[in-house]
């Protein structure tokens, strides 16, 4: 940790709009005074821009106008000047193909938002999952002190007598009732009990992952990630980083002081220990890519192969998001990796000190919840990163939510070229399939969806279910939801619509699927293999115009975090020139 604060007081950026008494100057401080705001606001002190990702179409991010007043008061307090400004919000719940393949716009968008506007620090306010990454990814972009706030966790769902996770019991109770164990009456009465308070998915799904990543990266105040939506201390956090955005600015600590090789790492073997989502693995690598810190898939198995999930929640384990808090939070999961040797501990965060002087005094209050390393759901947790003829550049799995007795296996392919081929025919009783075969859905990464949607946890065909089956093994170049389960390849790179070579396979492929020795290859020769790339064309839909044509021309593959190829790297917070 070497950080040397910036002299202050000092000629802060804001203060290029606001400061003197010019013409432009009375322009720019003169409209902002219809809103009350007293002559001396203007004096030069930090003005700070909280970034507001509500709407009503991010029920997730719901609460969050409420949340930004408590913003608000810690930067009066200390002695700020707090200004809302709400950007864009790529909702997982509403966005059409994928909120994925908006992330990006989002983050070009407030990325200039942040730069083009006079603010000198950023709160970001976040909850849903695609909204924390694509602010973090503009904040690293701009290098304007920033931090995260997050909205929090939905409270515990109960449907008769038992918890019930966000997302993950979707998938749960969807699959019962393609099974004929569930009614349809049942669904409904179970759809009640699912969302019922503000707040993101109660499960570690990639939401709390994002807001567990952002707290391991430094770039949030410690005991940020988990604490429920409605409860009072989610407004003291909000409160505090208020306050404390404010002696960021006068620091000038910004995202490139914190966002360094170790914080990522710290980051990865985070998300070992809490099981957390896929998803992480191509957000961390597009924001990496922002900062210019280079981060690949194989930082990802090498930091996280030797960690144990020791967070024992859904969709891994048993428990909520609400437990998690009560049982001391994320900061006991980065105390244990300190005590197990695999924490850099001196890495910096937004609170000015070292992550380990933030939680090596913090208490477990439930070994259930946070389990000891010895009685870790799984020892291995790290995602992992397969390769193979199949995926050369790479793909992943996550163990903690896979069954093990699936982590070898070799079956026969079953192809679907896109998920409407899979909808139209998953249901079929005259599919040939059955539970040793491999499912392989194509067409569905970056390019693809477009966007690369979370629908490669593909349901299981009923009469498949009808036997008490719940896993196979499935492979795709889509992503899936934090929320889901189970023995799923994902990400697989280069994508079909790339040309990979999982555009090419064919039913009756034999596909082997190696966990512990990473490999993941189709059984055919090389020859064959090149022959059949050779002959291939692409089958997706390819746009014309707007900003699908943008994003299909312009997106990297899920393995160096999908993000579009000209916004990678920091393009800084110059001020550019006036506007009249």
């Amino acid at each position: 940790m070497t950080f040397k604060k910036a002299e202050w007081p000092r000629k802060l950026r804001s203060q290029h709009w606001y400061g003197g008494n010019s013409r432009d100057a009375i322009y720019h401080r003169g409209w902002l005074k219809n809103q009350g705001h007293p002559h001396d606001l203007f004096d030069g002190r930090p003005v700070i821009g909280i970034l507001n990702t509500w709407s009503d179409l991010t029920p997730c991010n719901g609460h969050l106008r409420e949340l930004a007043e408590k913003v608000k008061a810690g930067v009066w307090e200390a002695g700020g000047f707090p200004v809302e400004v709400p950007v864009f919000s790529a909702s997982e719940n509403t966005f059409r193909p994928t909120a994925m393949m908006f992330r990006n716009l989002a983050a070009m968008a407030v990325e200039e938002a942040m730069r083009g506007q006079p603010i000198d620090g950023a709160v970001l306010m976040v909850g849903c999952d695609k909204t924390t990454p694509s602010l973090l990814m503009a904040a690293a972009s701009t290098d304007i002190p920033s931090i995260v706030v997050t909205g929090g966790p939905m409270l515990n769902g109960y449907f008769r007598g038992e918890r019930v996770g966000s997302g993950t019991h979707l998938w749960i109770f969807s699959e019962a009732v393609k099974a004929g164990e569930m009614t349809q009456e049942e669904f409904l009465e179970a759809e009640a009990s699912m969302s019922r308070s503000s707040g993101t998915c109660n499960t570690m799904g990639t939401a709390s992952t994002m807001a567990s990543m952002a707290e391991a990266l430094g770039m949030a105040l410690s005991g940020n990630a988990a604490i429920p939506a409605v409860d009072s201390r989610r407004r003291v956090m909000a409160q505090m980083s208020g306050r404390r955005i404010v002696d960021m600015v006068k620091d000038d600590l910004k995202p490139s002081d914190i966002l360094t090789r170790q914080a990522f790492e710290n980051a990865i073997r985070t998300n070992a220990a809490i099981g957390g989502s896929t998803n992480a693995v191509i957000h961390l690598l597009a924001i990496a890519g922002r900062v210019g810190i280079d981060l690949t898939l194989d930082d990802w198995d090498r930091c996280g192969r030797d960690v144990p999930t020791i967070v024992n929640l859904m969709p891994s384990g048993k428990y909520l998001m609400e437990e998690f808090f009560y049982a001391g939070g994320l900061p006991v999961v980065l105390k244990r990796l300190g005590e197990a040797g695999v924490l850099h501990k001196d890495a910096l965060t937004v609170s000015g000190s070292a992550i380990w002087d933030e939680v090596r005094n913090v208490v477990n209050w439930n070994e259930d919840v946070i389990l000891p390393a010895e009685n870790a759901l799984t020892q291995s947790g790290g995602i992992v990163v397969l390769r193979g003829n199949l995926a050369p550049k790479g793909a992943v799995l996550k163990p903690s939510a896979a069954t093990p007795e699936l982590m070898v296996h070799r079956g026969r392919a079953v192809v679907f070229e896109d998920i409407d081929d899979y909808k139209a025919r998953i249901e079929d009783e005259t599919l040939d399939i059955d539970e040793t075969c491999v499912m392989v859905l194509k067409n569905c990464g970056p390019k693809g969806y477009p966007g690369m949607a979370e629908v490669g946890n593909m349901g299981l065909p009923p009469k498949v279910l009808r036997k008490g089956i719940t896993d196979m093994v499935r492979i795709s170049d889509a992503r899936m939801s934090g929320t889901a389960y189970g023995t799923v390849v994902l990400h697989t790179s280069p994508e079909a619509a790339a040309g990979g070579p999982l555009a090419v396979v064919r039913d009756g492929d034999m596909i082997s699927l190696d966990v512990p020795n990473r490999s993941l290859t189709v059984e055919i020769s090389d020859d064959e293999l090149a022959a059949r790339l050779a002959a291939w064309t692409p089958s997706h839909d390819i746009p014309a115009s707007g900003y699908a044509w943008l994003h299909q021309t312009h997106v990297e593959g899920a393995d160096t975090g999908a993000d579009l190829d000209f916004l990678k790297g920091c393009r800084g917070r110059e001020v550019g020139r006036d506007s009249h």
